[in-house]
């Protein structure tokens, strides 16, 4: 399981991917939903399925949070588009 934390005021969660690097997601509260606005996986860690691990890790946070999403950020809209058990969670 891959570390998650949740920075709650500048609204971040933070995945550690492996020892040397970390994946972001950002998102924002509207309405009591959660609009995820942008990823961040860095250069060097790209192309090695790490998308996944980041949205894996973080999907169920959210979940247990109570939220439901609106993906704005392009990734998590693809990802929620070819992930189906995930889509409950969708606003």
């Amino acid at each position: 399981m891959h570390k998650v934390i949740h920075d709650t005021v500048n609204q971040i969660f933070w995945v550690d991917l492996d020892q040397n690097h970390k994946a972001k997601v950002v998102y924002k509260i509207e309405n009591e939903e959660m609009h995820i606005t942008s990823t961040l996986i860095p250069e060097e860690a790209r192309g090695k399925g790490y998308g996944k691990v980041m949205m894996e890790a973080v999907l169920p946070e959210i979940e247990a949070l109570g939220y439901s999403i609106v993906p704005v950020c392009p990734y998590v809209i693809k990802y929620m588009a070819t992930n189906p058990e995930w889509t409950y969670l969708l606003a």
